[in-house]
Order: C-alpha cells, then sequence, then structure tokens
C-alpha cells in the first residue's frame, strides 16, 4: 500500500470534512429540520395566527439556514454558531418547546461544536496509523546499519 495520496469519494469527503466544523453544522442543520418536521399546522393556519405562529417556521428555518452555512462557508463560523445558538433557545418559545427539546438540545450542541473548531488544529492521526508509524519505527531501529 502506498503513503501518496488516495483518490476515491471517501477519501476526498474526508479531506472536505477536515478543513470544516463539520458535526457543528450537521447537528445545527438537524435540529433546524427536527423543529421544522415538529410543526403541524399548514401555512394558511399560519397565516391566519399572524406573527407568533409564522415564528414558529421562521426561526428553524433560519437554524437549518446557519447549519447549511456552517457547513459550506466555515470562514464565518463564529457569526453562524452564535446565531444558531440564539436561534435554538428562542424556538423553546416559539416552536413546541423546541421541538420537543430535540431539536433544542442539537441546534445547541451543533452551534457549539460549530463555535469551539479551529481551524488551524493538526489532524488526527487514526489508531492503526499510530500503530503503523510504531512498528516502522521498531524494525529500523531494530536492523543494524
Amino acid at each position: 500500500m502506498s503513503d501518496g495520496p488516495r483518490s476515491g469519494m471517501r477519501p476526498a469527503f474526508r479531506r472536505w470534512r477536515a478543513r470544516r466544523p463539520f458535526w457543528g453544522g450537521l447537528l445545527l442543520t438537524l435540529g433546524g429540520a427536527e423543529i421544522l418536521l415538529t410543526e403541524k399546522a399548514s401555512m394558511k393556519v399560519v397565516m391566519h395566527i399572524g406573527m407568533q405562529g409564522l415564528a414558529g417556521y421562521l426561526l428553524p428555518g433560519l437554524m437549518l439556514l446557519c447549519g447549511l452555512l456552517t457547513l459550506f462557508n466555515p470562514a464565518q463560523r463564529l457569526f453562524y454558531s452564535l446565531t444558531g445558538v440564539l436561534l435554538s433557545l428562542g424556538t423553546w418559545i416559539t416552536s413546541n418547546l423546541g421541538g420537543f427539546f430535540i431539536g433544542l438540545l442539537l441546534g445547541v450542541t451543533g452551534s457549539c461544536l460549530a463555535f469551539g473548531w479551529l481551524p488551524d488544529q493538526e489532524p488526527r492521526v487514526s489508531r492503526r496509523r499510530k500503530r503503523e508509524l510504531a512498528a516502522q519505527a521498531g524494525t529500523e531501529r531494530a536492523e543494524p546499519a
């Protein structure tokens, strides 16, 4: 097996995922989608109720948008994560207790993960790769020069 760059979909996705706050953006997006799915009123009823009913759709929709923007524009992750956590907490009042707590918790957790992500961090080395490197170092030391 060569140590050169691999080709294929999975390594390409891993490289893309490593350059952005993937899990934070994904959880924020899933939180917004879950809250939107828990809303049961049709749009006619929402327009008849007024702004209070519209806020029940607006906040989770903006949460979903912030999650997607975090994934595809990681340079602005701090703004999106702060906005996302405020929107998530706002759904407590407007959207069935934040999608019955599930969407609220997903949104807050995802926003915190996106806020804490550091772009210049060294990528993690898997356990398998650490063992391979240790085995290679051990065989090089064992062979006399």
